[in-house]
């Protein structure tokens, strides 16, 4: 049970930082609703709850997270 909670945590914190991926708010807000609902979705099959629930709320955390992220917030491309 401890290694599933872990890897969702994980997974989580992948996912949060995925969203924020992309050069405009379209793409962020598109790119966080894919990893958040699949996100969400295992979190609900691991957690016995509905999967397809939980991959709503996880596309509309992930876009709404995607969406209100900058450009700045997270540059891959940034070297210091």
């Amino acid at each position: 049970m401890k290694r599933i909670v872990t890897t969702g945590l994980v997974s989580l914190m992948l996912a949060l930082g995925l969203a924020g991926c992309g050069t405009t708010t379209s793409e962020r807000a598109l790119s966080g609703a894919g990893v958040g609902a699949a996100v969400g979705a295992g979190a609900a099959a691991v957690t016995g709850g509905s999967v397809t629930r939980g991959a709503v709320i996880g596309g509309g955390v992930g876009a709404a997270t995607g969406a209100a992220t900058d450009s700045d917030d997270i540059d891959l491309n940034r070297y210091r």
